[in-house]
């Protein structure tokens, strides 16, 4: 009678291919951020208050979560460059890697481009901006309401697309954990 090896479960194999501790809670703190900002951001353009006291409260708040942003993901790449990523399953296709290393490409230029577009669009429009009502930021920019025109419209269009690159981020890593059951998803859990 043939014996036969037991199957671990999905991910036991790939234990020690988990992203160490800073890399997940980078990971995680950035989704929280990236959804704040997101949602103060969507706050802002469809249904900002009446009251311009509150509006400006909450633009000020969307500007520090998004200049947080910019300083974790610097700090993340930092982090990243002494610390690579675990590697990948073994077994997943050519094609699935590539497209993994180019969404992991894609976040990190959204999380630096986003956040810069924004705080220039801000000064362009002649608003000063201070993390989170205490540190005041140099305006590198002077009001210019073309420029600030064009930043805000890029700034926009980029988080309309992050949203879309996160639902298909979070799409991907159910499709592992459910479909593939490959331990994609406990790499950083």
């Amino acid at each position: 009678m043939p014996v036969r090896e037991a199957i671990p479960p999905a991910g036991a194999a790939r234990a020690g291919a988990r992203y160490d501790a800073p890399s997940r809670a980078f990971h995680w703190v950035t989704a929280v951020l990236v959804l704040a900002a997101a949602t103060l951001g969507l706050l802002i353009a469809h249904a900002a208050p009446e009251d311009e006291a509150t509006r400006l409260r909450l633009y000020s708040i969307h500007e520090s979560v998004g200049l947080t942003i910019l300083a974790i993901t610097l700090a993340r790449l930092a982090w990243r460059i002494g610390h690579p990523a675990p590697p990948l399953p073994a077994d997943m296709p050519a094609a699935l890697r590539l497209f993994a290393r180019a969404n992991h490409a894609a976040f990190y230029l959204w999380l630096l481009v986003m956040p810069v577009l924004g705080f220039l669009g801000t000064n362009a429009w002649g608003f000063p901006v201070t993390l989170y009502g205490l540190v005041p930021i140099p305006a590198p920019v002077g009001k210019n309401v073309p420029l600030a025109e064009a930043l805000t419209s890029a700034h926009a269009a980029m988080g309309w697309i992050l949203l879309g690159m996160i639902a298909l981020h979070v799409a991907g890593a159910l499709w592992h954990q459910f479909v593939r059951r490959d331990g994609t998803l406990d790499r950083m859990t």
